[in-house]
């Protein structure tokens, strides 16, 4: 298993994540490396746009400028299946032209994303695993990196481990707790990032991940005094949710302070009907767009609309 950070040596692997939450999460964030190094970024969409840009916003990735000026391009669904439907061969003449012509026009390199399940629905994926075992034909010789997903809700499992044979190199992106609603995620010492949704079901494994971040936070001499959640990515928490989030910062010691990170108006206003505000121990953050963003909604750009057609 490779790590994702260290995905850019690497021209062609696959991920399989297990679910939605960790697949936006890749994706979003393989596809924001490749902005950050100056390469050309494309995505072949599938109805799945909206949840990458979404993603995006919460990792406050500048992405509208990537889109004004063509680094970063969004492939329309029907020209995505058009693609996977209409053959092997097609597809990776499709492939080395677009290589081609980015390099051609000063780009360093290519990185390609894309949602390519409805070849599942077309033949079964047979099209699929030729493609991906001839995928090398292009990609080792041309300056291109592509990451395949084969999420577990779009593939039947023999598929999956048919496709994951013919790949040399596998993504792994761990998480502390996924359930397929609720993913945690360790973001460094004493700090985690809650993506998804917090109800009956999952909320004991909130407090549990608190506790073990406060105990590292307490034993370690090198430790921040803060224990930071980043909440950028938390779509709904139910009121007791919220009210286990703000007791659970009131039973910290003095000497520490629970920070909510990335805070969207939604979860603040509950957050504050529920007590946050008089809780001593406890500091909310709100979300903060990126300056990319706050210029994009102020001009009216079509990488605004973009991003709120998809949504």
């Amino acid at each position: 298993m490779t790590a994702l950070q260290d995905a850019t040596s690497v021209s062609h692997a696959c991920t399989v994540p297990v679910s939605d939450e960790q697949l936006w999460e890749t994706t979003a964030a393989y596809l924001a490396q490749g902005i950050a190094q100056g390469e050309r970024v494309l995505y072949f969409d599938d109805g799945g746009a909206g949840s990458l840009l979404r993603r995006f916003d919460d990792d406050r990735v500048a992405y509208r400028a990537a889109l004004r000026s063509g680094q970063f391009s969004i492939v329309p669904a029907e020209v995505t299946r058009g693609l996977v439907t209409g053959g092997v061969n097609q597809l990776l003449q499709t492939l080395d032209h677009v290589i081609t012509e980015s390099v051609e026009q000063g780009w360093p390199s290519v990185r390609v994303m894309g949602d390519g399940s409805h070849g599942v629905e077309h033949d079964g994926g047979v099209a699929m695993l030729e493609y991906e075992s001839r995928l090398d034909e292009v990609l080792d010789v041309r300056p291109g990196r592509m990451l395949c997903t084969f999420d577990r809700g779009r593939y039947p499992e023999d598929l999956i481990e048919r496709l994951r044979a013919v790949h040399t190199t596998e993504i792994h992106v761990p998480a502390i707790y996924d359930d397929s609603l609720l993913r945690i995620t360790a973001t460094g010492p004493s700090s985690a990032r809650v993506a998804g949704e917090i109800d009956h079901s999952n909320r004991p494994r909130i407090r549990r991940a608190l506790d073990t971040a406060l105990d590292e936070a307490l034993r370690s001499h090198s430790s921040s005094a803060e224990v930071a959640l980043d909440l950028a990515s938390l779509r709904f928490l139910d009121v007791a949710a919220a009210v286990s989030l703000v007791h659970a910062a009131e039973e910290f010691p003095s000497t520490h302070t629970l920070v909510l990170t990335g805070v969207r108006p939604g979860v603040g206003r509950l957050l504050d009907r529920c007590g946050a505000p008089f809780a001593e121990q406890l500091r909310v953050e709100p979300h903060r767009p990126t300056e990319d963003d706050a210029a994009d909604t102020a001009s009216g750009d079509p990488a605004h609309a973009v991003a709120q057609d998809a949504s």
